[in-house]
């Protein structure tokens, strides 16, 4: 796959005002080649040039005809996942994307086995906070310079039908912050729920855990957990990953992200978790 690192090194090239001469940034070009038509080239300035236009020393067409097609919508051209996707729904070779202010960029032989591959860990309802929260974050294209794929394993605490839930947000009618628990209810929670059951009607309540930490299976992860202690990079139930608070940030998760990844990729090299 070539997928240029920036948009700055991806020029357009329909006219020649400055001759036979390219930006000095310029590692690639998008040509029209009449209507509809698009090609794409690898170019070479002179790099002992001076100024910001430079001579061509060599050219090279990675793509043209039927083998590009022109995104119909503009982009974030740093959510860069997003465009390796779209790239392959295409059914092209290649695909150029133009983003919001102008900028250009493509996908040639898209590809995402070599992206790592994040599992996020989270229930619902009510909002999965972390599931949501990386959404909205890999939407603006914070996460672009990491070529990181998450999957999410958001758990539906709804279809354990318990009698009894934790908390009011939620939306259920009965909840261990709101309602007294009966003998014989089933109740779902976490470590936390089941302390609180304890300490409030002895050790004969059963609890169901619920807590995303738990159901890890995959690595590298993330996952939401709400004991503090629980915190930070290290293994669950024997695989690696990150644990952020119950209410994290969206700051202190994208920094999670950024800590895993970093810890993975030194430790295990560029190998996908999927």
């Amino acid at each position: 796959m070539i997928f240029p690192l920036h948009c700055k090194y991806v020029g357009i090239a329909n006219g020649t005002p400055c001759g036979e001469r390219v930006y000095f940034l310029s590692r690639y070009l998008v040509r029209e080649t009449g209507p509809g038509g698009m090609e794409v080239l690898e170019v070479e300035a002179d790099p002992a040039g001076t100024g910001l236009m430079r001579d061509v020393l060599s050219t090279r067409v990675l793509a043209a005809g039927d083998e590009v097609c022109r995104y119909p919508d503009l982009v974030n051209v740093h959510d860069r996942t997003s465009l390796v996707r779209a790239a392959l729904r295409s059914g092209h070779r290649c695909t150029v994307f133009f983003g919001h202010d102008g900028q250009t960029t493509f996908v040639l032989d898209p590809d995402l086995s070599g992206f790592l591959w994040v599992h996020v860990y989270d229930i619902s309802p009510p909002r999965p906070h972390l599931s949501a929260t990386l959404l909205d974050l890999e939407r603006t294209g914070l996460f672009g310079d990491l070529e990181v794929v998450f999957e999410h394993h958001v758990r539906d605490i709804r279809e354990i039908g318990a009698d009894v839930y934790p908390c009011r947000a939620a939306g259920f009618s009965r909840t261990l912050d709101a309602d007294p628990v009966r003998p014989g209810d089933r109740v779902a929670g976490c470590l936390t729920a089941r302390d609180l059951v304890r300490e409030c009607y002895g050790g004969e309540v059963g609890v169901e855990n619920i807590c995303p930490l738990e159901a890890v299976a995959a690595e590298p992860f993330i996952a939401r957990c709400c004991r503090s202690e629980r915190g930070g990079l290290g293994r669950w139930n024997g695989r690696f990953g990150a644990v952020v608070h119950w209410g994290a940030s969206p700051g202190d998760i994208a920094e999670a992200v950024r800590r895993v990844t970093a810890a993975w990729r030194e430790r295990d090299g560029e190998g996908s978790g999927r």
